[in-house]
């Protein structure tokens, strides 16, 4: 009787998402460290300087809230820091991300490019599409559990 191997592709879970995001969490960090910033000072930052319109700190707070799922004290923490470090400046009632906090950014936007090329380049285009699918599923899922949680 000849019996041949099971050729069964991974079926992605949890952990798997987890360790996904930490490894490409750790590789951001790295270059994070040597600009002298934090995970969270960067998405802080990134969130000031992609917005349409001025924030106010209330607002900034609202959606890193929304992305990173932490206290609000924490986040006034870092808008202080990154006001302090002069990344991000007063407006009026408005904080909006300084010359040196657009330079770091775009820094290291260019630092990461070459290895999020690496890291996501070659992947079939039909792979990344259902991946967005189900993350995008994912994140809606776990939004409405966590409301659920805290309300």
């Amino acid at each position: 009787m000849t019996t041949t191997a099971s050729t069964t592709e991974p079926v992605a879970n949890a952990r798997d998402l987890a360790l996904a995001h930490y490894a490409a969490r750790g590789v951001l960090e790295h270059v994070l460290t040597r600009h002298g910033i934090t995970f969270q000072q960067q998405i802080a930052l990134r969130t000031a300087l992609t917005a349409d319109t001025p924030q106010t700190p209330d607002d900034l707070v609202a959606q890193i809230q929304d992305s990173l799922k932490t206290d609000p004290a924490d986040i006034r923490t870092t808008l202080d820091a990154l006001l302090a470090k002069q990344l991000l400046d007063t407006d009026g009632p408005h904080l909006r991300p300084t010359d040196a906090g657009r330079k770091l950014i775009a820094a290291v936007g260019a630092e990461t490019a070459p290895v999020s090329a690496r890291i996501w380049g070659g992947i079939p285009a039909a792979d990344l599409t259902a991946a967005g699918r189900v993350l995008a599923l994912v994140t809606e899922r776990a939004n409405a559990e966590l409301a659920a949680l805290t309300a």
